[in-house]
């Protein structure tokens, strides 16, 4: 449980990082990155979800770089629910879907636990 906490810290930490950086990506404060955050694990569990799996050929087409797309598509959705946030424009989506993948990468490497041999 902690383990989530920290990651839903971690990806609100980045949404507020990006809005300082990332020309056309807004986030008011704390409260409205931590929402964003949540909301955007329910909505890539519900509609990110379907969506990668009506774009699966596209995805395997691109080597899997279409599901940057898609990650975007699900940042704009969330930008469009929570208030506080905005994104104007594809492009500083597209940004955000790379940067947050990226951080959910190492994310990953760094809480995976590992069996010895």
């Amino acid at each position: 449980m902690a383990k989530a906490i920290l990651h839903l810290l971690l990806n609100a930490g980045v949404f507020l990082l990006l809005s300082h950086i990332l020309p056309g990506f807004f986030v008011e404060g704390w409260p409205a990155a931590i929402i964003a955050s949540l909301v955007l694990g329910l909505v890539n569990a519900t509609v990110g979800l379907v969506l990668k799996i009506l774009t699966f050929p596209l995805i395997i087409l691109t080597f899997g770089l279409f599901s940057f797309v898609v990650n975007a598509i699900v940042i704009l959705l969330v930008a469009a629910l929570v208030p506080g946030v905005s994104i104007n424009g594809f492009w500083p989506a597209l940004i955000a879907a790379i940067v947050i993948s990226a951080l959910n990468l190492f994310w990953k490497i760094a809480t995976t636990e590992r069996q010895e041999p």
